[in-house]
């Protein structure tokens, strides 16, 4: 296993060192993001020449790292946090995650989609991007490539919102006050990432309240997985119902996400202010490579012919999801926020 461990990990510098490129890092492209490319990359090209004793080492980094990694990410975020924008951005958030999550379920059906890759793609839209994606595939127990799929879909709006709203703000277009600017960005932009480049290039204020209504975004994680895991529970439950009458005797269990209970255990902790700062940037950097090495080992297990297998339906998904998060959360940061901030 060991071996597989330390490829990835491989992978997982080269995609480090590849993001240190000045243009990258203008358009804040994350390692995460650069890691499953490269995994894909290889999954397209060497993938077949790789002993299978180095198999259990690439799962072990797309699901026990992946879960410590998620962990870890509780460091980037506190419950002062909250309190900082009060109840405009806690509201706006949870109505932005409410009807993406379950809207993009919904219009999943409708374009009969594959189940998994629906939820995926709904809950990296509606919560934090790829993260999120990660959060929910290790409790819904999704297929690697499905993983794949949705974290493309983030990708792809995710950047492009990134330079869309400094241009449309700047030009005056949306109407939004510093203030309800950054709420705006904060609540609909995918990837933390995404929010951190579009808020510094709309300057300080805007930038400031963006990042933590993006960080109380990220906390609705914990909810959210604890619904997936009784959802997982109850699906279990009735398939097991159709082949066996044991599911009768009322011993099914909830799947609950363990993962999820530290994360928020790590956010009480973090609220604290025990660790300095600097030890929350070094936890932090840690943080972000255990979760660049669950992006390649998931890379890696994703061919391109499990991509045309999931078809365009998935992008269609993401497209109405972008459409809504934009005109949606356009209209809630328009006409909610001044009423609450």
């Amino acid at each position: 296993m060991l071996h597989g461990v330390l490829l990835i990990g491989l992978f997982s510098c080269a995609a480090f060192y590849i993001g240190e490129a000045k243009i990258l890092k203008e358009i804040s492209f994350s390692p995460m993001i650069i890691g499953i490319i490269l995994g894909m990359l290889y999954a397209n090209s060497l993938r077949n020449h790789l002993p299978e004793t180095w198999v259990p080492g690439i799962q072990f980094c797309s699901k026990k790292l992946l879960r410590l990694g998620i962990i870890l990410y509780g460091f980037r975020l506190t419950f002062q946090d909250i309190a900082a924008v009060g109840t405009a951005g806690i509201l706006i958030d949870a109505i932005v995650v409410a009807v993406t999550i379950i809207g993009g379920v919904f219009i999943g059906k409708l374009l009969k989609m594959d189940r998994d890759i629906a939820l995926l793609t709904s809950v990296g839209s509606g919560i934090c991007g790829a993260a999120a994606v990660l959060g929910a595939e290790s409790t819904i127990h999704a297929k690697p490539y499905k993983t794949a799929v949705a974290v493309a879909t983030v990708v792809i709006f995710g950047t492009l919102s990134m330079f869309l709203y400094p241009i449309a703000y700047r030009a005056g277009i949306l109407g939004l006050t510093p203030d309800e600017m950054g709420i705006y960005t904060g609540s609909t932009l995918h990837e933390v990432a995404h929010v951190v480049g579009a808020g510094n290039a709309m300057g300080d204020e805007v930038a400031k309240v963006a990042i933590i209504v993006k960080m109380i975004r990220v906390m609705l994680l914990i909810p959210v997985l604890f619904i997936l895991g009784y959802m997982v529970a109850v699906r279990l439950a009735r398939s097991t119902a159709k082949d066996t009458a044991a599911a009768t005797t009322g011993k099914s269990k909830i799947a609950i996400p363990w993962f999820a209970l530290w994360f928020l255990a790590v956010i009480v902790f973090n609220s604290f202010d025990f660790i300095p700062a600097q030890g929350i940037k070094v936890i932090e950097y840690i943080d972000t490579f255990l979760l660049t090495m669950a992006m390649v080992a998931l890379g890696a297990e994703t061919s391109i012919d499990k991509f045309k297998k999931a078809g365009a339906k998935p992008f269609v998904l993401a497209f109405i999801l972008y459409v809504w998060l934009i005109l949606g959360g356009w209209a809630l940061s328009y006409f909610l926020a001044p009423a609450l901030l």
